[in-house]
């Protein structure tokens, strides 16, 4: 598996690909799953499970299914979008920076 040490969100990416693997579709989990293209094309493989088509929406619902307050399941949704995608933010940025070094050590063509 990728290393995700030291990035931003690598807690709930972490959370979210375990429940995946043990098919719960958890918060954690359904945040990841909205990720899912983007992360495979980044190395981290997701386990196949049956997701909802709109993931967006189902992590949405089980926010609100959580908090009795729809203000509160909107702002949660908004922290885990955030988190999401600074992860995956700084995950690309690693993964540019370690190509740059690859390339760099390997000298001109």
């Amino acid at each position: 598996m990728t290393d995700l040490a030291g990035l931003p969100g690598a807690a709930l990416v972490r959370r979210g690909l375990e429940d995946l693997a043990e098919r719960r579709l958890s918060v954690e989990a359904l945040t990841v799953a909205i990720a899912s293209e983007r992360l495979r094309r980044l190395g981290i493989g997701l386990a196949p499970a049956e997701l909802p088509r709109d993931r967006e929406l189902a992590l949405y619902a089980a926010l609100r299914a959580r908090h009795e307050v729809g203000t509160d399941a909107y702002a949660r949704y908004n922290s885990l979008r955030r988190e999401l995608d600074s992860f995956l933010e700084a995950l690309e940025a690693r993964r540019r920076r370690a190509q740059r070094e690859a390339s760099a050590r390997a000298g001109p063509a």
